[in-house]
């Protein structure tokens, strides 16, 4: 007995030794440094903003369809009844919600490349607004920031004005998804969506359009700056006819975010690509970013680049119902002019060499 209990108690003795020595080298480890926790932080606000826009409404998809088959078939079935008697609130203002726009996610989010919003010209609340958001680049991730988001104040620069930001349709008949996509301020580029903003929603609103769109996006390169605006003139003949006004917006550092595989015109991935887009409405391009784990990895991140957005001088636009084709073209050179002129003006300041020109398509 006794022999047992002095081995007991020197088994216990051993264990207390070693749970000493555990905490002893824990408590030796370095803790992240404040710098580190603060860019971990900025990498997942990042990622969460991909594998919303990527999975999201997938995922929701495929979950309302498996409760189909369970007892919990009820929340399937009233969620299929609140979309099909919601189905228009995408296309009729939808569902802004400020603290959507101000959840903190959003700043570690902005200071991650970091974004900025410049200011150049005041926009009036008396009017409304198409911002001509350009490039494109991959992800869209500046007009994101400043539109869907207060992290870079907008509302505190641009007073008593509503931005939006259009963006696919088909995005908006993903189930939940759509709820996610309307919080923020986006809604469907398509003509009664855009219409409803600029005709019955009041005075004030201000509708950001990425006027490259799909095609835009295959030709994203860091350094290379093309845009697809030469025919782009729908947004131009909307303005008229309902007597908003045409605001160029250029975001500086949006194409260096990630790197792409660039196939040339002709060859049959190029050819690919764009039957895709024509089917889908977007273009499925290769390219990758950093890891998670490091910068000098690969992986779907977009790289830490700085990005400029400048809003520049409103193009005065009459209201004409029924424009002429060559009043059209008046108006959409008259914005080309003010969208160059606001790059020249820029581009020395955020990231260009004064040698650098914007190429139009």
């Amino acid at each position: 007995m006794k022999t047992i209990i002095a081995a007991y108690s020197q088994n216990r003795s051993g264990s207390r030794a070693s749970v000493q020595a555990a905490l002893h080298t824990l408590l030796t480890v370095p803790w992240p440094s404040q710098r580190e926790f603060r860019t971990w932080i900025q990498l997942l606000s990042v990622l969460q903003w991909i594998l919303s826009f990527l999975l999201m409404g997938i995922v929701f998809l495929f979950l309302l369809i498996y409760l189909v088959f369970t007892s919990f078939w009820p929340v399937s079935a009233l969620y299929l009844a609140w979309v099909i008697f919601d189905w228009d609130a995408p296309e009729q203002g939808g569902r802004r919600s400020a603290w959507v726009r101000n959840w903190p996610v959003w700043k570690h989010f902005r200071d991650y490349f970091p974004i900025q919003l410049v200011k150049t010209h005041s926009l009036l609340p008396s009017h409304n607004y198409i911002i001509g958001a350009h490039p494109h680049g991959i992800l869209c991730v500046g007009a994101f920031c400043n539109f869907i988001t207060e992290s870079t104040g907008f509302s505190e620069k641009f007073p008593g004005i509503r931005p939006f930001l259009a963006t696919l349709a088909g995005n908006f008949r993903l189930p939940v998804f759509r709820e996610y996509l309307m919080s923020g301020g986006l809604c469907p580029v398509t003509r009664q969506a855009i219409g409803y903003l600029l005709s019955q929603n009041g005075s004030g609103n201000a509708v950001a359009v990425v006027i490259g769109g799909a095609a835009e996006s295959l030709s994203c390169q860091p350094g290379i700056t093309t845009l697809i605006l030469k025919n782009r003139k729908g947004f131009v003949r909307m303005a008229l006819q309902h007597g908003a006004h045409l605001v160029p917006a250029f975001s500086f550092g949006e194409n260096d975010l990630f790197r792409q595989v660039v196939f040339e015109e002709g060859s049959w991935m190029r050819g690919i690509q764009k039957r895709f887009q024509k089917l889908v409405g977007f273009a499925p391009c290769v390219f990758y970013g950093r890891g998670l784990t490091s910068i000098h990895s690969r992986g779907c991140l977009p790289y830490p680049k700085p990005i400029t957005t400048v809003i520049g001088e409103p193009v005065t636009v009459p209201r004409i119902k029924e424009p002429s084709h060559e009043t059209v073209d008046l108006y959409h050179a008259m914005y080309i002019r003010s969208l160059l002129k606001l790059f020249n003006d820029h581009k020395a300041k955020y990231g260009l060499s004064e040698a650098d020109e914007l190429r139009i398509l």
